[in-house]
């Protein structure tokens, strides 16, 4: 085993998505960081003037590519044109696997009031290799209490694991390629060491607090290290209470054509894509508004 170091620290730049405040931290420069596509953290706060089954983003489509919520406050009301009608609350996840194509929504659940009034989530967008793009989609929740969990032996640390598998503890929700997700909640003084396969792209994202990676450099809230191919081990340390999200995976090294809500392998499938969208072949959704 050898060490993995930080290649770059990204901090993204702001952005709004239906009512939720945006912190967009890929695509960077322009550029994906394969097999992983869009990563945005976002906060929303419940707006008691406004109807809550319209807060949220509204029905859009999707094809070819995972998106992705991992929630840590609030919880998020999914809707789809597959006939999903679903709620996840924090610490939990909803994995679509858009295949051919799917509509759906992510609005605040009805009682978000009693869960705080915040809603806070990672969005984030996984390609999908080209022989699977158009599979039938696939809807995956999964509340917090039945993912799969480490817990330190001092209390210190959780990690939850959609997917992927860490210390031979496997997620629950099954990837076309391997894919590691872990969701991360570290109190101050806590500190784990990650192995990851050197086949592996990485990413390390904090969404609050302060941490020490590999005992030397610091990363604060709202910033991203992606990590060096080479190595296999890193250390995270809370210099106070985070809450932070690892991902890894194998790259596809596929070309990509992507353009708004549709990832692809060439632009012919993207204008396709367009035009299955506007003739109905994705569906319909009508949300249920309560």
């Amino acid at each position: 085993m050898s060490t993995k170091n930080i290649h770059q620290i990204i901090s993204g730049k702001p952005t709004q998505v239906g009512t939720i405040q945006v912190q967009e931290l890929l695509p960077y420069n322009g550029q994906f960081f394969d097999p992983f596509l869009v990563f945005h953290h976002g906060i929303a706060v419940a707006d008691a003037q406004i109807p809550i089954h319209l807060q949220g983003v509204g029905p859009h489509p999707h094809r070819g590519f995972s998106a992705i919520s991992f929630i840590y406050k609030g919880g998020v009301h999914h809707q789809d044109s597959r006939g999903n009608n679903h709620i996840v609350y924090a610490g939990g996840t909803q994995w679509i696997h858009a295949g051919i194509g799917i509509i759906h929504s992510e609005r605040m659940p009805l009682d978000i009031f009693e869960k705080g009034g915040v809603q806070e989530l990672l969005q984030v967008w996984i390609n999908t290799p080209a022989a699977h793009k158009m599979d039938q989609p696939h809807y995956y929740p999964a509340k917090r209490e039945d993912t799969p969990s480490i817990i330190t032996s001092d209390k210190l640390t959780e990690i939850l694991i959609p997917a992927g598998e860490l210390e031979g503890i496997k997620g629950i929700i099954p990837t076309f390629t391997p894919v590691n997700t872990f969701m991360i909640f570290m109190k101050r003084g806590g500190k784990y060491t990650f192995t990851i396969p050197t086949n592996h792209q990485s990413l390390l994202y904090t969404l609050n607090g302060t941490l020490l990676y590999n005992g030397e450099t610091t990363l604060t809230a709202h910033t991203m290290a992606l990590l060096q191919e080479k190595g296999n081990d890193f250390t995270i340390e809370a210099i106070e209470d985070i809450q932070a999200f690892v991902g890894s995976g194998e790259p596809l090294q596929e070309t990509i054509a992507a353009h708004g809500p549709f990832v692809m392998n060439t632009q012919t499938e993207i204008l396709q894509s367009f035009k299955d969208y506007q003739m109905g072949k994705m569906g319909i959704l009508i949300e249920e508004t309560n």
